[in-house]
Formats: C-alpha cells, sequence, structure tokens
C-alpha cells in the first residue's frame, strides 16, 4: 500500500461483528513549548542517585536551553502547504533530514546553546568545544550539520556534532510544529518519521488515551511520534524473530526489543510502568542496558543524537 493511501490507523477490538472501531491518530506532532522542559525535568529527576549522574545533570541543563531557545527565539517557517503535498505525494518527509533546506535560524539556536553552556560547570575539555564553536564560521557550522544529518561524523568531533544535534532538535521540532497533520502519512518504511526520514530514539506503549498498549516511535530529530504495530520489527519489518530484553528486578518500564532477523535493537518503554516516562531521557538513562544487548550480539537501531558526545 502506498504511502499516500494511509492517513489514519483503524483498529477493531472485541467482537469483530460488534466491536468499535477505534481509529489511533498515525501521526503526532510535537509541542516545541514542552517537548525541551519536559525532558529536562525527567533527566532531573533521573540524575540523583545515577551512575552516570553528571551526565544526565548535564544533559538536563542542555535540554533546558533547548527550552530557552524555543522561548526566546523567532521559530523558523514551516515549509509552504503545496512543498508538503508535493513530497507526500512523492513518498518522501516533507522536512527531510538529508535534503530540506533548513534556515539558517538554526545556527541562532546553537549560538543560543552555545552561551548558556558557556556559564555551566563543565569539564575543560567541553568549555574548549563551546569556545571552538563560538568562533566558527557560518559555513563551518553548515558543514558540521550537514555531516552530523549525513551520520558522518568522526569521534574527533563527537563534542562540537553533540551541540548541533542539539540545535538542529531545536530546529525540526519547530518546524514539524509548523505542519498540518492531516497532510502526513506513514512513510513505506515504518519505521523512520514521516516528518524527517530520521529513526526513532525510542518507543513508547501507552498507558492511556483511546487505545492503550499502542506503541508510538519518538524521533531523536523532530519530536515528532508515529503509530507502528508492537508485533513488526522497527528495523527489518519482520515479526518472527522478536523478543524482550530487560534488567533483572527493575521496573520493568525501560526494555531492549531485540530482533533475531535483524540482529538489532531498539528500545521500548512502557507507560503502565512509569508514567513520566520521556522516551530520550529515559534511553539515555538505561545505557546499561544497551551494553548488556550489544554483548548479546545486537546492534542499535539508531544512535541517541545527545550521546555523541557521552
Amino acid at each position: 500500500m502506498s504511502a499516500e493511501r494511509r492517513p489514519t490507523i483503524s483498529i477493531r477490538t472485541g467482537d469483530p461483528r460488534r466491536g468499535p472501531v477505534i481509529r489511533v491518530a498515525p501521526v503526532v506532532l510535537p509541542d516545541p513549548s514542552r517537548v525541551f522542559a519536559t525532558r529536562a525535568a525527567r533527566l532531573e529527576a533521573l540524575a540523583p542517585g545515577h551512575p552516570m549522574a553528571e551526565w544526565l545533570s548535564f544533559v538536563a541543563a542542555l535540554c533546558r536551553a533547548q527550552a530557552g531557545a524555543v522561548a526566546e527565539l523567532p521559530a523558523p517557517a514551516p515549509p509552504a502547504a503545496a512543498e508538503v503535498a508535493q513530497a507526500v505525494r512523492a513518498g518522501f518527509p516533507p522536512l527531510a533530514k538529508d535534503g530540506y533546506h533548513r534556515s539558517p535560524l538554526w545556527r541562532d539556536a546553537l549560538a543560543f546553546l552555545l552561551e548558556v553552556g558557556s556559564d555551566l560547570e563543565l569539564p575543560d575539555q567541553a568549555l574548549s568545544v563551546i569556545g571552538g564553536l563560538r568562533h566558527r564560521s557560518g559555513d563551518d557550522m553548515e558543514m558540521l550539520a550537514r555531516d552530523y544529518l549525513a551520520g558522518e561524523v568522526g569521534p574527533d568531533r563527537a563534542g562540537e556534532a553533540m551541540f548541533s544535534a542539539a540545535a538542529l532538535q531545536v530546529h525540526f521540532t519547530q518546524l514539524a510544529a509548523g505542519l498540518e497533520p492531516s497532510a502526513l502519512r506513514l512513510l513505506e518504511k515504518f519505521g523512520l518519521c514521516p516528518c524527517c526520514g530520521s529513526p526513532p530514539v525510542a518507543g513508547i506503549v501507552t498507558a492511556a488515551g483511546a487505545l492503550p498498549g499502542t506503541r508510538y516511535l519518538h524521533c531523536g530529530l523532530c519530536s515528532t511520534a508515529w503509530h507502528h504495530s508492537r508485533a513488526i520489527c522497527i528495523t527489518c519489518g519482520n515479526s518472527g524473530g522478536l523478543a524482550l530484553a530487560e534488567f533483572e528486578g527493575g521496573n520493568g518500564a525501560v526494555k531492549a526489543e531485540t530482533c533475531d532477523d535483524c540482529r538489532t535493537y531498539a528500545k521500548m518503554i512502557y507507560e503502565m510502568k512509569d508514567m513520566k516516562a520521556e522516551p530520550l531521557a529515559d534511553d539515555l538513562a538505561s545505557l546499561g542496558l544497551d551494553l548488556r544487548v550489544s554483548e548479546a550480539g545486537y546492534a542499535r537501531h539508531a544512535p541517541n543524537p545527545l550521546i555523541i558526545g557521552g
């Protein structure tokens, strides 16, 4: 079925002859005024007593700065409705990370984050990265953004790329918020964001709403969420080799969904176990699970955008 013909997801519950048909929103666009503040608050709550407390506290401060950038800087204008319609008809995401002509406004967000970061108590190496970025040319910053979005950032540029990623999150989240949900369609590759084409940072299995137990994948770039069946691997689309891994003795809120067909895994977060969970924050706070699953021979579906400098 083409992407053009998937405006809604219909699920019948109960007796198929009598049960109601519940329509699940296929795409949920972000609210920039809440995304980063909510993420920061979650990281601040997870940090105390955590083995990675200092790192989580730093990322929380970065997310607070992202929230400040949203509140204080002008938002970029989203693409025109005709551009969105053209991309959707062709089966492409309208904000394609590898093709969308982003506004230079994203660099204003970066400058804002660097200004805030320079006032934090950070290691000398991190402050050196911030100082270097503040003196880079616009062309250099565009090249860094291009390389980050293409997944071509080497270890020697990891610190720079982390701040670039945070600024691009602000930019693309604001762009996605300006789109019309009814104009969007799920992509042929269900595991990619219908707004920007990025892979998800994690999935959330809902505990509330019209149909509890629905899975939404959450984009690590533009913060869009989209529906994805729980019975299908988000990487290869198969279903026979799926399994869930978690730490013994944990509360079961964060699990790694592994696939024996493609040998990949992705984090899934269960709201029933923790209604305060936030995809990016809880993913960062459960990196021990990544290590355990990686040791078993599974490769992560996609990286967390802010783990570049971790």
